[in-house]
């Protein structure tokens, strides 16, 4: 977990986040008074971290371990009496509590998880499946949910709701929707949290005790994990810890919460003393998210719920309790950004057979500039050959050096072409671009867009005559970041047969050079790829420097490409409004950029990915490789004439 310091107070349910706290208390079995003391003590420190939320485990009123104790009337009334108290509690303290208590209902003891907000208990949450195999004996003790006669009970004076039918809506965070499920509840085949999800909870809560043996605790991670998934939601798993009796077994402790498949906190186990685990859930996300899942607007609840309002009274909050990624298509583990890297090779090399398998060509074009896009372009091309069998020479790589071209980089693109055994061919195109020039009339001292595209466009035709004479397919090298800004040649190398490189954003491009230079390849072609990866973005259409370095690089021009991948995710990938984005890139970036620079750059965000749809509206085919693609076949369908005023406005505002 990645803690942001903020400098003034953040409103957190103004962006659509809560805070939610998950507590292991220490406990004492049986002693009522000590547990729910703690359980206050908890709260009360939860507060001064501005948690308004916070969960307990299972039976935490007792303790799980209670046994044959659980049937004593003295500890009944007990229970009855603290879960009075605590209601009493949360009114002064502002506090929404979900905790365990054994009830009397009827006649019949359930095992239950209590909402108590705003001075009252709202409802009682029986547990469903109870577990009475292998070490698990609670069908002694409980009834299941399903033997219950009664809506309601009674707690002290008041009628309390009671049942699986019970929902929770807070009335101040649009969207917050509360459902409740105990322990083996979510290890069942049908979780009752699925049919929640589906009513429209979008925070499902597990009060659980989880005894600990050998690899459970993978298990039950990945089960909270996998359930957050499946169910487009929030979901808070707590879980008794090792004051627990030791009699048979020993319990841990172990925490969780997690966000639409991502574990966002997770708390250290076997401790004795509580535990505290907090995280900020992101509520506007996962509507979102809903509202663009048609598998999941298509499913229907089991069952009609009674839903409970209450009021979270969120208050401002001094820091950030989330995991922000500077690079959300770039893996910060080294372990899975390799596997990641392997997965979009497989993927991009794969679209290239199938589709040379298709047209039955043996034979492509590529322009190679000694650029990272165009690099990785190669080398997908190369894997493509080798796994259909083909002989290398088949692709022919075109290096056309024209006003802007370094030595550097085209001493790396003949090194490279050489070193993987392809055709390589020079074509300059100073010549046929002058003589344009004089065609239309353009003053070659004039550096202007129509300089910097005509040279675009000259090697756009090389390319498409080339692969005439050699029957070939013209091989893409753009990429997503270049869509997503249009940072391309309408026409130019906006165009291709095939573009192998248009689901990859530019911060994952130079990953996967690197992964090439360390996993695909070796020897002096790794030492080209290093030198590839270390070389400035630029598309090389203006005179190098005096000392004939490259003079024009991309990034000093339309911006750092991390931030504008950061952009790219939350507007396309999460559709947050821009004050949204705005307030994430502040905190993600903090002390890297200054909110004045953050802000130019978004505001440049929208109106070139607004201004430029037309170029994405006639793509090339390509692979989608990411949760993120522009293709108006696929995933991102524009007009190209909408217009970006709004969410300009909301930034001038800003």
């Amino acid at each position: 977990m990645v803690t942001t310091n903020t400098e003034a107070g953040l409103d957190l349910a103004a962006f659509g986040l809560i805070r939610l706290g998950v507590a292991s208390p220490e406990l004492k079995v049986a002693d009522v008074a000590f547990n729910t003391a703690e359980i206050v003590r908890i709260a009360e420190r939860a507060a001064e971290q501005q948690c308004r939320l916070l969960l307990f485990p299972e039976l935490c009123l007792t303790g799980y371990t209670c046994a044959d104790l659980f049937f004593q009337q003295q500890l009944q009334t007990r229970v009855g009496a603290a879960l009075q108290e605590l209601a009493e509690f949360s009114g002064k303290l502002g506090m929404t509590l979900i905790v365990g208590a054994p009830v009397n209902v009827d006649g019949r003891l359930f095992n239950c998880g209590a909402l108590i907000s705003g001075g009252r208990i709202l409802g009682l949450v029986p547990k469903t499946y109870l577990p009475n195999s292998g070490e698990f004996y609670e069908q002694r003790w409980f009834s299941p949910a399903y033997d219950a006669t009664s809506g309601f009970c009674r707690i002290g004076s008041h009628d309390v709701p009671f049942g699986t039918d019970l929902l929770f809506r807070a009335e101040d965070v649009p969207g917050l929707l509360i459902g409740i499920e105990i322990c083996e509840d979510a290890w069942s085949v049908a979780p009752p949290s699925g049919s929640q999800a589906l009513a429209g909870a979008s925070l499902l809560l597990n009060l659980s005790a989880s005894p600990e043996i050998l690899g459970k605790q993978a298990y039950r991670r990945d089960l909270v994990a996998a359930q957050s998934a499946r169910c487009l939601a929030a979901y808070a798993y707590a879980s008794a810890g090792p004051n627990e009796s030791s009699t048979d077994l020993v319990f841990s402790g172990h925490s969780l919460v997690a966000e639409n498949g991502r574990i966002l906190a997770e708390s250290e186990r076997f401790r004795f003393d509580s535990q505290l685990i907090m995280a900020d859930i992101d509520i506007e996300r996962l509507v979102g998210e809903r509202q663009r899942n048609t598998t999941f607007a298509s499913g229907n609840p089991v069952q009609d719920y009674r839903v409970e309002a209450f009021r979270l009274n969120p208050v401002k909050v001094t820091n950030l309790l989330r995991w922000l990624e500077k690079t959300p298509f770039v893996p910060p583990d080294d372990h899975e950004r390799a596997a990641r890297c392997h997965e979009i090779f497989q993927i991009q090399t794969s679209g290239l057979i199938k589709r040379l398998r298709h047209t039955g060509c043996k034979t492509v074009v590529i322009g190679l500039s000694g650029g990272l896009d165009s690099t990785l372009a190669l080398l997908v091309t190369v894997k493509a050959f080798d796994r259909l069998g083909l002989e290398r020479k088949g692709i022919v790589a075109l290096t056309m050096p024209g006003f802007g071209t370094t030595s550097r980089t085209r001493g790396n693109a003949e090194a490279l072409a050489q070193q993987l055994g392809v055709e390589l061919r020079v074509v300059s195109i100073d010549p046929a671009v002058r003589q344009h020039f004089l065609d239309i009339g353009h003053d070659p001292q004039l550096h202007d867009i129509t300089y910097e595209n005509s040279q675009a466009r000259e090697r756009t035709q090389i390319l498409m005559d080339v692969a005439n004479q050699v029957g070939g397919l013209v091989i893409g090298t753009g990429d997503l970041s270049e869509l997503a800004l249009g940072w391309c040649t309408y026409n130019g190398d906006h165009m291709s047969m095939y573009a192998v490189n248009c689901g990859v954003p530019k911060t994952l491009v130079r990953y996967l050079v690197d992964w090439c230079a360390r996993e695909e390849f070796s020897g002096r072609i790794s030492e080209v790829l290093d030198d590839v990866c270390a070389t400035p973005v630029s598309p090389e259409l203006l005179p190098p420097d005096e000392n004939g370095d490259i003079a024009q690089k991309t990034e000093q021009v339309v911006g750092p490409y991390e931030l504008h991948d950061f952009y790219l995710y939350q507007v396309v990938r999460m559709h947050f409004p821009p004050r949204k984005v705005l307030l994430l890139a502040e905190e993600a970036f903090a002390g890297e950029y200054a909110r004045d620079e953050i802000l130019k750059w978004l505001k440049s965000f929208y109106r070139r990915f607004f201004g430029q749809q037309f170029k994405r509206s006639c793509l090339p085919d390509g692979p989608k490789v990411g949760t993120v693609a522009l293709s108006p076949r696929g995933d991102w369908r524009m007009p190209s004439d909408a217009s970006a005023a709004l969410w300009l406005a909301q930034l001038e505002e800003l």
